[in-house]
């Protein structure tokens, strides 16, 4: 069984999967990893590839989960999706968003959060 924390952020994940399916993006990827990092969703918005990182937060009171995503965390993002395009034929347009998820289950999409 996993740990209470791994489960609350899988749980985060699938709900910001499906969220994101309604706002149609397609999944490329769920948790791609390599020895950079991991990605929580690979997806496609049209002809735009978008790196997704799924934040959630039960308590504010340690900041928002947008906020959670630091410096050393972009960076771990930037060399993870860097490893998954060089595995592509060609290299799409690209973004990376920001799903902050809090304890009342909502939602808050940062598109571009990364340049």
């Amino acid at each position: 069984m996993k740990p209470r924390h791994l489960q609350k952020g899988e749980a985060a994940e699938t709900l910001a999967l499906r969220w994101l399916e309604r706002q149609g993006l397609k999944l490329r990827q769920r948790n791609y990893r390599c020895k950079a990092g991991e990605i929580d969703l690979v997806m496609e918005d049209g002809e735009e590839l978008v790196f997704i990182e799924v934040r959630y937060r039960s308590h504010p009171g340690f900041g928002g989960a947008v906020e959670s995503v630091t410096p050393a965390k972009q960076q771990k993002l930037l060399r993870t999706a860097g490893h998954y395009l060089q595995q592509l034929r060609r290299t799409p347009a690209c973004r990376f968003d920001i799903i902050g998820i809090d304890r009342e289950q909502r939602i808050q999409w940062i598109r571009n959060a990364l340049q």
